[in-house]
């Protein structure tokens, strides 16, 4: 093979292992919440180059979270047959490149948000990800208290968002926070569950040591939770009557498949729980959005 091969067949791959590292699909996810906060705020007021640099801001800063993630679980990663392939644990990326790497993206990110957005976002966000990297990460190999730990960072996006417009933390910015806090809750829980013996494997404890009545019940509870607390934009005049309507439908569902998985605790009902919070995450956001116009 000519040099000229080499770098046409290795560049590509190398690209992609990169790309891989800042698992765009969370990262769009991510960037999509963060929006979503921001437009609940903002509507019919939004502006479009506040929210496009707020976009961009947050997938920088986002991929070089979840980039330095990947480095500091590479060891976990490697025994676990789901993180095997990932770009660290298979030799693919160094690691040390992976951390200049993912330390770059995400300082420029809280910087692309200080200097076009506001110091609040960009404060939210280095919060964000000094928490998901520097507490949850570790967290996770030593006690189930990782799962509460991570779905702040998981529920801070929204936040970020809200104060891109307000420039301030308020009971509505907090509401939001919470309603996302509790589905992050359900949604890492069925993950944990579905997954334990491969987490077992590399000593993740997300879940706690208990039967599945026990990860079932607190599913239900949360579930409970988070349908009495998606009613609150409501009373606090951020949306109405259609947003409420689906809010209720939606968390009704969603206290369904948990009660159907605490009643009969199969793999096939913990996953429809899974993809029951997959799909009520854009859903809810997308009401509030539509109420908020």
């Amino acid at each position: 093979m000519t040099l000229e091969d080499r770098l046409r067949s290795g560049r590509p791959r190398g690209v992609r292992a990169y790309l891989e590292l800042t698992k765009p699909g969370i990262t769009l996810f991510v960037a999509v919440t963060a929006a979503a906060g921001y437009l609940v705020a903002a509507l019919p007021a939004a502006i479009p180059g506040r929210a496009l640099h707020l976009a961009l801001g947050i997938v920088l800063s986002t991929s070089g979270a979840l980039a330095l993630n990947q480095y500091l679980e590479r060891g976990p990663d490697s025994l676990m047959i789901r993180t095997q392939p990932r770009p660290v644990p298979s030799g693919r990326i160094p690691a040390p490149r992976a951390a200049l790497f993912g330390g770059l993206l995400l300082a420029a990110g809280i910087g692309h948000l200080w200097y076009w957005v506001g110091w609040l976002p960009a404060l939210i966000t280095m919060a964000s990800a000094v928490l998901y990297d520097a507490v949850y990460t570790p967290l996770k190999l030593r006690s189930p208290l990782a799962t509460p730990v991570g779905a702040v960072p998981g529920a801070l996006p929204a936040l970020i968002g809200w104060t891109a417009h307000t420039g301030g933390i308020d009971a509505r910015g907090m509401t939001l926070f919470g309603i996302l806090f509790l589905w992050q809750l359900i949604h890492v829980l069925a993950l944990g569950w579905n997954l334990r013996e491969d987490y077992k494997r590399a000593g993740f404890q997300l879940i706690p040591p208990g039967s599945a009545s026990l990860i079932s019940g607190m599913m239900v509870g949360y579930a409970v939770a988070l349908l009495a607390l998606s009613a609150a934009p409501v009373l606090f005049g951020m949306a109405g009557n259609v947003y409420l309507a689906g809010a209720l439908a939606l968390g009704t569902g969603m206290v369904a498949v948990c009660i159907a998985f605490l009643v009969n605790p199969t793999r096939q009902r913990c996953q429809r729980v899974f993809v029951g919070s997959l799909l009520y995450h854009p859903l809810l956001l997308g009401l509030m959005v539509a109420g908020a116009l």
